[in-house]
């Protein structure tokens, strides 16, 4: 009696807890992961590392001695790298600001209100974005052309715009349709206009949303290149991606600046990437039915 209780004890402690994995797997599944890290951070830490190599760094990049900051202070000391900074700024703000709000509203209005072609809106937002970039850039240059809005911070803004809005309505979209429509009845009971019942008591909800596409919306116009070095004549008007070009030339290129901007160019995205990822999480713990 005693033999048969010990085996079975033996038995159950043998017998594996249903979805543990087992210790080879375990360490097969962290070393897959470290090799994935490793190989998406060594373009990120090489560009780091070549621009701390001064000016002429880049031809030896092996070479583990020499490390300065010339490349930065030369980028923010000599060129008009500020200047395209400033730009970037106000054309993805705009961008991001005008693109939300335009997003959102239509987004809603698809979700909560049955109006004449409704249905073709969101079908012709989806058709918009399965046309390359580089076929619309010369229609939306002769646009912005008989706009008189080429060459400005406006016609980039709209550009972008066309851009991220079809994609953001979308997203919007079905995120208004997972907020309980009775949100929307209260609001009326208690006086609220349609607008007013969106912006007071739905855009709160969908913070989630907003972040995300607030945050597309941003990078697509913060690192955009084909349109911006089309649109924009004058180096006072460039943005970061397409003066990021002015470091390499026919005859020669200063890849050391090249790599310096490009660290430089990658902060202000990671801290809305931060701020956006924040508040997602905040949004998503805080519940769409949160009262």
């Amino acid at each position: 009696m005693t033999s048969t209780s010990s085996s079975t004890t033996s038995t159950t402690q043998r017998v594996r807890p249903r979805g543990e994995r087992s210790r080879a797997a375990s360490a097969g599944l962290h070393t897959a992961l470290i090799v994935a890290s490793a190989v998406a951070l060594f373009p990120v830490l090489f560009v780091v590392f070549v621009s701390l190599r001064g000016r002429d760094g880049w031809q030896e990049p092996t070479r583990l001695v020499g490390f300065s900051l010339d490349n930065y202070t030369h980028v923010l000391g000599e060129t008009k790298f500020l200047t395209w900074f400033g730009n970037s700024v106000v054309v993805a703000l705009g961008a991001t600001v005008l693109g939300v709000l335009v997003a959102a509203s239509a987004g809603y209005a698809v979700s909560r209100m049955r109006f004449p072609g409704h249905r073709p809106l969101m079908w012709t937002f989806l058709v918009v974005q399965m046309f390359p970039m580089a076929v619309l850039i010369v229609p939306l240059y002769n646009l912005l052309g008989q706009l008189e809005l080429l060459d400005s911070y406006a016609g980039l803004i709209v550009t972008y715009c066309s851009i991220s809005v079809p994609f953001c309505a979308w997203m919007l979209k079905g995120y208004f349709d997972t907020i309980p429509a009775e949100i929307d009845e209260a609001g009326r009971v208690d006086g609220l206009t349609p607008f007013g019942t969106f912006w007071r008591l739905i855009v709160p909800l969908a913070r989630p949303g907003l972040a995300v596409t607030a945050f597309y919306s941003f990078i697509t116009a913060w690192g955009e290149v084909a349109f911006a070095s089309q649109f924009m004549s004058s180096e006072e008007h460039y943005t970061l991606a397409v003066g990021l070009q002015t470091f390499v030339g026919q005859q020669k290129a200063e890849w050391g600046l090249m790599t310096a901007a490009a660290v430089l160019i990658t902060v202000p995205a990671g801290v809305v990437f931060f701020l956006a990822q924040r508040h997602l999480v905040a949004g998503l713990t805080s519940g769409g039915t949160k009262g």
